[in-house]
């Protein structure tokens, strides 16, 4: 009966997500991920080959979490959920750019940066397929930077500062920067592509950060906040899940 109610608990949240996802619409072309051709083809392996030892130790983690924690598939799937929603919300910025949250931290926090780095891969695929968000070219660089670069930083405020700060806090904290890492990640992939030519690298850096800044900085925000709400729901509702995740109760 318990895991019924558990169920039901779930399937709400992934539902109140999808209907956060078609409120907002989707508009793919002015996505904020890197777009298909958009990085020189040395780039774009680069940050393919940066992804893969993520990727390899990601896989090797779910598969042990689904053998040895069966009942975590389904906080596996609602962080998928909760990614790809909150990462194809999309908010003008300047220069007809788009800044967007990512909604990596949660999984991170839940399972860690490799696994996530999982899950963001799926996210920014089914993207890129379905919703010309992103591309199949740029898939490497944009892994790096919002299922790799947001996790890993997200997880690092977890671990240190969990119960030196109130749960909600620490869970605030790491979805916001893991949100403002990807920012500053894109920035420095897309600077390191095309350096300014008078300023060069630093220059194009500065250029390319504040243009998402103006937007991803409240969006950051919203995020955290967002992230604790659902964090908190998982509480109430998913205390055996969590412990058994070291989550709750570590």
């Amino acid at each position: 009966m318990k895991l019924n109610k558990i169920r039901i608990h779930y399937k709400s949240l992934v539902w109140l997500l999808l209907a956060l996802l078609l409120g907002y619409g989707i508009r793919p072309v002015y996505a904020m991920h890197i777009m298909e051709g958009f990085l020189p083809l040395g780039w774009s392996l680069f940050w393919f080959a940066v992804a893969v030892p993520f990727w390899v130790i990601g896989f090797i983690q779910i598969k042990k979490l689904i053998v040895e924690k069966p009942e975590s598939r389904l906080l596996l799937g609602l962080a998928g959920a909760y990614t790809f929603v909150l990462s194809a919300l999309k908010l003008p910025s300047v220069t007809g750019s788009c800044s967007h949250p990512t909604g990596t931290g949660l999984g991170a926090v839940l399972f860690g940066p490799f696994p996530m780095s999982i899950l963001g891969s799926i996210v920014l695929l089914f993207q890129a397929l379905l919703l010309a968000h992103g591309g199949l070219t740029t898939l490497g660089a944009n892994t790096v930077s919002m299922a790799i670069g947001g996790p890993l930083v997200a997880w690092a405020i977890w671990k240190g500062l969990k119960g030196k700060l109130p749960d909600s806090w620490v869970v605030f904290l790491a979805a916001a920067f893991a949100d403002l890492l990807t920012y500053v990640i894109t920035s420095l992939q897309l600077a390191l592509a095309y350096p300014d030519p008078a300023g060069g690298f630093a220059v194009s850096f500065v250029k390319f950060a504040t243009i998402f800044a103006i937007t991803q900085i409240p969006l950051a925000i919203s995020e955290g906040i967002l992230t604790v709400l659902i964090f908190n729901a998982l509480q109430k509702n998913a205390v055996v899940e969590l412990k058994s995740l070291g989550v709750e109760g570590a």
